[in-house]
């Protein structure tokens, strides 16, 4: 069977794609930071849908231990899908560092620690698939939350990168831009209906662009045209605004 391997696999959106994936009967790996607290989906995916799942302890901030994790898998995914993040308080981040480097760190350097290794044993074999779940929040500094968007806004590019340099080797690169997401992580914000999608709806997204081969999706339609608007406002407006 074809396999994935999910890396921040405790939160909402990465359990909605492990099931959503294990229901089209692929294996899978689940990596995060306590492998134990995975069990219950571990054995949840195994006997709801007969395939194999194992669990992984992954730490996104432990650079050093990257690549040991990834060659001590049991067999190579054919699809790895990047999807631990941390919003973070942008309000302490402005003054306090740990809270800024945590949100960097998990948002963008683990990501491309992991992802380098991954797109290395990819290249190698000439073939796979890398998915990263990025944000919207990277196409455009706001000054609500500029720390957690600028950290976005690296990891969307090195997708776009990694994308064009993969391309050559026979392995596929998709970004996703999920907007906003009722999560445990947003589950503080106040978030409008419209432009929110569940879990579920990320999950199968991730799936069918997956299978399409698409570059770059946007969960809900809206966020595509939204963004374009946004980015195309004039400097000198966008200052003033409360964004």
């Amino acid at each position: 069977m074809p396999s994935v391997l999910i890396l921040g696999a405790g939160s909402d959106m990465a359990m909605a794609i492990a099931r959503e994936y294990a229901s089209k009967h692929y294996d899978i790996q689940l990596a995060g930071r306590s492998a134990n607290a995975l069990i219950p989906l571990q054995q949840d995916l195994q006997i709801r849908y007969n395939i194999k799942a194992s669990v992984h302890d992954f730490d996104a901030g432990a650079f050093e231990t990257h690549a040991a994790f990834f060659a001590s898998l049991p067999t190579v995914p054919d699809i790895t899908i990047c999807v631990f993040g941390y919003l973070g308080d942008h309000d302490k981040a402005q003054h306090d560092w740990s809270e800024a480097a945590r949100i960097i760190h998990t948002n963008y350097t683990g990501a491309v620690s992991i992802l380098n290794v991954v797109a290395e044993a990819y290249a190698k074999r000439g073939s796979g698939v890398i998915a990263g779940i990025s944000s919207v929040a990277g196409e455009r500094g706001r000054m609500s939350n500029y720390i957690y968007g600028s950290a976005k806004a690296g990891f969307t590019a090195y997708l776009s990168g990694l994308r064009n340099r993969l391309f050559h080797a026979g392995v596929h690169v998709i970004s996703v831009q999920p907007g906003f997401v009722n999560t445990r992580m947003t589950q503080h914000l106040t978030l409008p209906p419209l432009l929110t999608a569940q879990p579920e709806a990320v999950a199968k997204a991730v799936y069918t662009g997956i299978s399409k081969k698409k570059n770059v999706i946007y969960v809900k339609w809206h966020w595509k045209y939204i963004m374009l608007i946004i980015k195309n406002i004039p400097e000198g407006i966008f200052k003033k605004l409360k964004l």
